[in-house]
């Protein structure tokens, strides 16, 4: 019953989940940039930027770039596998914050390893010109190929089977039961990795730093990967990536 399930929510194991996606939250907004100052740099351009260190070609400046995206990829894919947890918890495995943890630990390595990606990438793109120091695009052709890219994987068959994954996690972990919490984790982590890579990758499109654009892009990833709702979802989200897309070009040339 969903009055069982809100009451079970408030165990140890669920309290310390929900503290981690709250304290990433604070974290993202601590760091994030506000609007008046955005629009100061759209004024005064890259100088303004540059003398606020937002991000710098250097060791340094990737390393907060690596912060940045982790704190981004728990904020934002702790939230989308909450359901997956709540099976997990039904069938009997993660009765402590110690189990729930190595399976949130592996989770969240797969979303690490992905965050240092992420972050080399807006570093070269940043050293191409093609990003500002926020970390989003300045040139119309990225961000048109960046949502082609999204829009078309929403159609591949290797989405659609990483999200009936995620829409099934029963199935999921009774098939990779006996590998325990940490690698169950991982495991979901890649299946989670394979459905939202393309839409964490418009944070170059919607900014880096943009609490709005990863307020909506992780409600999209909630949704889409629930089952009676994600269907519904995935292919018209698709559509209006490529429309945007298109959209976005077409202002360019």
């Amino acid at each position: 019953m969903l009055s069982d399930r809100i009451r079970a929510m408030g165990a140890p194991h669920w309290l310390a989940l929900f503290g981690l996606i709250l304290a990433a939250w604070v974290a993202l907004y601590l760091m994030s940039v506000p609007a008046d100052l955005r629009r100061a740099g759209a004024i005064y351009g890259a100088d303004f930027w540059a003398d606020l260190c937002t991000l710098t070609p250097d060791g340094a400046g990737l390393a907060r770039m690596v912060l940045m995206w982790s704190l981004m990829s728990a904020a934002m894919m702790a939230p989308t596998v909450l359901p997956a947890v709540a099976t997990y918890d039904d069938l009997g495995q993660t009765g402590t914050v110690t189990s729930t943890g190595r399976l949130m630990a592996g989770y969240l390595t797969v979303w690490m390893g992905f965050s240092v990606l992420a972050a080399l990438a807006q570093m070269a793109l940043f050293r191409a010109g093609l990003l500002d120091p926020l970390g989003q695009s300045v040139a119309a052709p990225l961000s048109s190929a960046l949502l082609a890219m999204a829009g078309l994987y929403q159609f591949t068959t290797f989405k659609e089977a990483c999200l009936s994954k995620c829409r099934r996690p029963l199935i999921f972990f009774m098939s990779h039961w006996d590998e325990g919490p940490w690698r169950n984790g991982i495991r979901l982590g890649l299946v989670c990795l394979g459905c939202c890579w393309a839409l964490m990758g418009l944070a170059f499109v919607g900014g880096v730093m943009n609490l709005a654009f990863m307020g909506l892009a992780t409600l999209i990833m909630v949704l889409e990967k629930l089952p009676e709702i994600g269907r519904y979802i995935t292919r018209p989200l698709g559509v209006g990536l490529l429309a945007a897309s298109g959209w976005t070009l077409a202002n360019w040339l």
